[in-house]
């Protein structure tokens, strides 16, 4: 069988303090994004690093002169805010996004792009999560709250591996800051009217870094604006369930 190529797709890596693993992020994503879309780039986020990932960003997009762009945050804004500003400077009709920590294999890209069809967006579950315990119990209890918060009835919803369909999503105005941005997004692009198609994907350990998605602090800001999303959608229909298988608004396609 022959693999589906997009025309065109922009791919993004929101990057806080990545270092030591951006180089290898970038690079695998530029190798597959050649085997699935006729024209592509790749957009960092700096969210405000202070370890030598800005330079290492600069370096990147000098050597890949035309396929590698960078956003920088003079501070760090939060994971919501780099997500934000990635799906704004994204240029192409589909949008991909991962994490720079290189717990995703961007060699599984394929994968949803083979599965999109006419969805709104093709998401990665995690079909065996490579964390600590801890962090393993706040994903499950966290997709439950959103379920039961706003609707939004998907097994990892903060799974950082999503194909978007920029028709999905234009003109949204995103809230989100924190890691309640992934149920925004999903939210929306539902309510849109669009379908959602669930992936199994790989998850690795994080070799190198330090992760911050389960601190106290981020969780705290998570939840409030969790139920600041439900006030937000709050008169609206409910959200439909996806379909499985195994504060600006994002520009319209110029």
């Amino acid at each position: 069988m022959v693999a589906r190529v997009l025309s065109e797709l922009s791919a993004f890596v929101p990057a806080h303090d990545e270092a030591a693993n951006l180089t290898g992020a970038v690079d695998d994503l530029l190798a597959a994004l050649a085997s699935v879309a006729t024209r592509y780039e790749v957009v960092i986020v700096d969210d405000g690093s202070r370890d030598g990932t800005g330079a290492i960003a600069d370096g990147l997009a000098a050597r890949h002169r035309g396929l590698v762009r960078v956003v920088r945050h003079a501070d760090h804004r939060g994971y919501g805010s780099a997500l934000r500003s990635g799906l704004a400077a994204a240029r192409f009709e589909w949008i991909f996004f991962t994490d720079a920590d290189r717990q995703f294999d961007p060699g599984e890209i394929p994968s949803l792009v083979a599965a999109v069809g006419d969805a709104g967006a093709a998401i990665g579950y995690r079909a065996r999560r490579a964390d600590r315990l801890h962090r393993r119990l706040y994903a499950r209890g966290w997709t439950a709250l959103v379920r039961l918060t706003v609707g939004v009835d998907v097994r990892d919803v903060n799974c950082a591996f999503k194909l978007i369909r920029r028709a999905a999503l234009a003109g949204a105005e995103l809230e989100a800051t924190g890691a309640t941005v992934s149920a925004e997004i999903l939210g929306t692009i539902i309510r849109r009217g669009h379908r959602l198609v669930e992936i199994p994907v790989s998850h690795f350990p994080r070799t190198a870094g330090t992760p911050s998605g389960g601190q106290a602090r981020v969780i705290l800001r998570a939840i409030r604006e969790l139920f600041a999303l439900r006030r937000k959608l709050r008169g609206r229909d409910a959200v439909p369930r996806a379909e499985r298988t195994s504060t600006a608004p994002i520009p319209e396609l110029r």
